[in-house]
Parts: C-alpha cells; sequence; structure tokens
C-alpha cells in the first residue's frame, strides 16, 4: 500500500488541493477538473491506438530485421529510416515514448532512435508545409538543414558519451517497458 501511495503521491496531492478548492473556489475548481477531464480523455484517445500500433508491431516486426535496419551495422540505411519515421509522424510528443521503447526493445541502435525521437519533433512534414507557408521556402529549408546536422550530432555525441553500463541500462528499461 505504501508502494502504491508513494507512486501515486503527485496524482493523491493535485486531487486533494482540487477538493479542497471546491470548497473555498467552486468556480476555479470546476474548470479545473472540467480541463483535467477533457485532457485525460483526449491522452486516452492518442494513447490507446498508439498502444494498439506498438503492440502490433511488436508481433509483426522481427527482431533481426529490425537490427538489420536500425541496429549497430545499419550505417546509413538505419539513419535514414529514422528520419523518414520521425518526418511522416504527427503524434504528440508524449505519444513517441512507447514506439522508442519498441525500437530499442528490438534492438536499434541508440543514434538511430534519437534521430527518429529528434526528427520526430523538429523536422515533422506537416510542420514543414506551414513553415513553407508562413515563412517561406528559404527559411524552411535553411532551418531543415541545420535541424538534421543538429539531430546526427546529438544522437551520435549521446551514443558515444554513454557508457556500455548506460546502454545495457536502457535496454533493459525498454524491454521492461514493453514485455
Amino acid at each position: 500500500m505504501k508502494k502504491l501511495l508513494s507512486k501515486y503521491k503527485y496524482f493523491l496531492i493535485l486531487l486533494s488541493i482540487n477538493i479542497l478548492m471546491l470548497f473555498f473556489y467552486p468556480q476555479i475548481s470546476k474548470a479545473s477538473i472540467t480541463t483535467t477531464y477533457n485532457n485525460f480523455v483526449e491522452i486516452l484517445l492518442i494513447l490507446i491506438p498508439i498502444f494498439i500500433l506498438v503492440g502490433l508491431l511488436d508481433v509483426w516486426i522481427d527482431r533481426q530485421t529490425m537490427i538489420r535496419l536500425m541496429g549497430d551495422k545499419s550505417g546509413l540505411q538505419g539513419v535514414l529510416i529514422a528520419f523518414f519515421l520521425g518526418s511522416v509522424t504527427a503524434i504528440p510528443i508524449y505519444a513517441l515514448f512507447p514506439i522508442v521503447a519498441l525500437l530499442l526493445k528490438k534492438g536499434s541502435k541508440i543514434s538511430n532512435v534519437f534521430i527518429f525521437l529528434c526528427s520526430s519533433c523538429n523536422i515533422r512534414i506537416p510542420l514543414l508545409l506551414f513553415e513553407i507557408l508562413s515563412m517561406g521556402w528559404k527559411f524552411m529549408l535553411i532551418r531543415y538543414i541545420l535541424n538534421i546536422i543538429q539531430i546526427i550530432v546529438i544522437a551520435y555525441l549521446i551514443e558515444k558519451l554513454l557508457t556500455q553500463k548506460d546502454k545495457k541500462e536502457i535496454y533493459l528499461n525498454a524491454e521492461n517497458k514493453i514485455s
């Protein structure tokens, strides 16, 4: 019971504050509860399909195939696949983490996973289209090229700075999250 309370302590603190506010500031509390409920429903509507997709990909994609495509010896092919997969995503950033865990579980190289994650955040195709329309194609192209360079440098720098123990722990954590 103590472990459960410790795990949900922030939720319980916020719930207590909301209940107290219900007595002292009912309008604010009702608005807070409504906003919380709406956000919770929105997150569920996004995460449920993501978890279903991750489950299907976990079954459909063989580990050896993923290692060949995005593993340690994938080279430029793995980088390009990571960039492509990241660029075509159109989901919130928090929904990327189950996909990242799956990529790690299946044996993807850590730098390729970082490339996927960073490109998902920075160079999404819908974002590029918006930038072309609002700021022009020159701005978009310069930012796109600089982001690609930045993403590659950061991904490989992080991988080089990680010790073998760190990498092993990252892969183990991903395995535990998906299993």
